[in-house]
Formats: C-alpha cells, structure tokens, sequence
C-alpha cells in the first residue's frame, strides 16, 4: 500500500468524520499506521506512527508513506523533494529512498533533504546506513555526520556538518 502526502491530507480528514462525527481530537489516523497531528501555527506537519517513529515533515515536501510488507504500517518513505526529519528510537528496518539514495536506519534521528539534483543525509542520533539506489556499497553515518549524494558516480563522503548548515537544516524542520 502506497499514500502520498496529498492523499493522507484528504483520507485522514474523511476517515476521521466518518468514523467519528465532528468531534475535534489531537491526531487522526490515517490506514499506514500513522496519526497526523497539527503543529500548532506552522505548514510542517507531524505523523506518528507506530513503532515509536515520529516524522517531521518541512512545508511543501513531496514523499509518500510505503508499507513494504503490507502489515498496514508504515515501513519506508519515498521523499520526492524538501526535507524530512525521522526519529524512530528503537528497531531497525525503515528506510527513506529518493532519487539519489537510499537511507536505512538503525534506530536513529536523523533528516534527509532533497533539492537539485541532490539529496542530503544528516545523522543527529544514532546510525544510518546510505548508498545509492543502484549501488550495493555505501557509507555509514554516526552522530553529527552528514553525506551529499549527487547523481554522479563520485564515491559518497562522509563529512561532520558544520554547526551552521546543521542549524540551518534543523530550523527548516522546527529544532
């Protein structure tokens, strides 16, 4: 099962009246397995989903839940364009693909941002393994590491992100 951002925007608010009325509540759950909720005064939005992960989404970005094992939770992210910030605490197994990569992780927070022809990967906790999409090797990134992957065939290298592109990325997302 696949849904994309525009269709948890219009399911969830159909799904919520249809089985509960108008009656107002603080998160409406959506069939992946994640409740949306508001984020008070801002165009980002918050899903919750189960598991633990919780996923901050910048205003505008394009991506789509995925339940690649069909249990109905969410288990991967395709982001399209902007940046997302994931931060599942505990377990293993989610993944976040764009154009230029693949972000696995090993319970972690960390966001991924793609804009241009680029997507970028910034470990804030943890680990999270990233590659190409047609590459079986790839790097690992630990706390306060980041990669940029273009779509060359350059190797990805590891970098510690200076405090300003960090803050920068974060501020996009509400840290």
């Amino acid at each position: 099962m696949v849904l994309t951002a525009r269709m948890l925007r219009g399911l969830v608010p159909a799904l919520f009246i249809f089985a509960f009325g108008m009656s107002s509540a603080p998160a409406q759950t959506n069939p992946s397995g994640c409740a949306l909720q508001p984020l008070g005064g801002t165009s980002r939005q918050l899903l919750r989903c189960q598991g633990g992960l919780s996923i901050v989404a910048e205003a505008g970005a394009r991506y789509t839940l995925v339940d690649r094992n069909g249990d109905g939770r969410a288990d991967a992210v395709r982001l399209q364009s902007k940046a997302l910030l994931l931060d599942l605490p505990t377990g293993s197994g989610f993944q976040v693909s764009t154009p230029q990569a693949i972000a696995a992780v090993r319970g972690t927070k960390w966001a991924v941002d793609v804009a241009a022809g680029k997507t970028s990967v910034f470990v804030v906790r943890g680990q999270v393994s990233v590659r190409r999409p047609i590459a079986s090797g790839g790097v690992v990134l630990g706390p306060g590491e980041g990669v940029d992957v273009d779509q060359g065939a350059s190797a990805l290298t590891v970098k510690r992100w200076p405090r300003a592109r960090v803050s920068a990325l974060m501020a996009r997302l509400g840290q």
